[in-house]
């Protein structure tokens, strides 16, 4: 993008059409993921030094219930040829993904390879064991249709995966605890993207809200998937979510500041592109360039061609900004 290439691997869906709620289909395996004994002493390490910091009153990163991805694959409506994604969830925590996520490049005892070298190199990310793909998350890019603003958020020094990066507008892992329906009904993606929108910019269940889901990638940095999807407001414009920001969100602590772009493709390059490759967490700049051609295509009233639209304006960003981009 940009004449850059990012650590991100788009494995479905291109920003042309969503992908229907109906179908993405969730099996979920009440199994915990098993991870391997260097893993295993990993995480130990991790736990005791978190508690450790806990009983100091030091920040700290507290356990919770997450889902590891086991198995992902992706078929055709045979009348209009949607993809229909089935995705097989374990039960897993995050201290499961910073043990294994923040350790790719660590030694192992003994031999002294790596994760990523023994599981991930030369190989196929998407069928790598599913201890390594412990957190399983939606990304949300966010437009504000009272002023057609994109909205761009970097993340707080206290989150564990790339922090102080320009992200998503909303970002959150899937959780055991707040995404397992009660009553045995399947997990769903766009509900947790509804919770992230209220925890982290205060938009609530009475805010209309365009809800689209465009891709299904992987961070490969982190070895961590997400659903990307794209989320219009209607009503509000920037004024009123800093109004609500001001007043407190649930996760405020999740980012330490927030940028509004006039949610048009040149302007939405150009502040990608201003700014080093290392500014960015890997799949920030796919989400938001799947998330200009789904509006472009929404423009011309549903046709694929918004697309070319889109990879014009990426040309022009090219032209003004350089092949090298800004200096590290």
């Amino acid at each position: 993008m940009g004449g850059r290439v990012t650590d991100c691997h788009l494995y479905e869906g291109d920003g042309t059409r969503a992908i229907p709620e109906r179908n993405v289909l969730v099996h979920h395996l009440a199994e915990h993921v098993e991870l391997p004994p260097e893993v295993r002493g990993w995480r130990a390490e991790i736990e005791a030094e978190e508690a450790r910091k806990a009983a100091a009153g030091e920040p700290h990163r507290w356990n919770s219930p997450r889902f590891a991805l086991e198995g992902i694959t992706v078929a055709r409506t045979a009348d209009q040829g949607e993809p229909v994604v089935h995705l097989k969830l374990r039960d897993a925590d995050y201290y499961d993904f910073l043990a294994a996520s923040l350790n790719l490049d660590r030694p192992r005892p003994g031999d002294g390879l790596t994760l990523r070298r023994l599981h991930l190199e030369n190989r196929d990310p998407v069928h790598a064991p599913a201890f390594l793909s412990s957190s399983f998350g939606v990304i949300v890019a966010v437009e504000t249709g009272a002023d057609g603003k994109m909205l761009f958020a970097r993340s707080s020094p206290y989150v564990a995966g790339h922090p102080r990066r320009w992200n998503a507008s909303v970002s959150e892992g899937l959780s055991g605890a707040h995404d397992l329906p009660g009553d045995g009904s399947p997990i769903s993606f766009h509900a947790t993207a509804r919770r992230a929108l209220r925890e982290e910019l205060g938009v609530t269940a009475e805010d209309r809200v365009e809800l689209e889901l465009l891709a299904f990638g992987l961070d490969l940095r982190l070895h961590q998937w997400a659903a990307f999807f794209r989320a219009v407001l209607p009503d509000l414009g920037e004024e009123d979510l800093r109004r609500r920001w001001a007043r407190g969100v649930e996760d405020k602590w999740e980012h330490d500041s927030h940028a509004f772009v006039p949610a048009e493709p040149d302007s939405v390059l150009d502040f990608i592109l201003e700014r080093p490759e290392r500014a960015w967490a890997p799949c920030a700049p796919a989400l938001f360039y799947l998330a200009l051609v789904r509006g472009a295509v929404v423009r011309r009233g549903g046709d694929p061609a918004g697309r070319l639209d889109v990879e014009a304006a990426e040309r022009r960003a090219r032209r003004r900004h350089g092949e090298a981009g800004p200096a590290e």
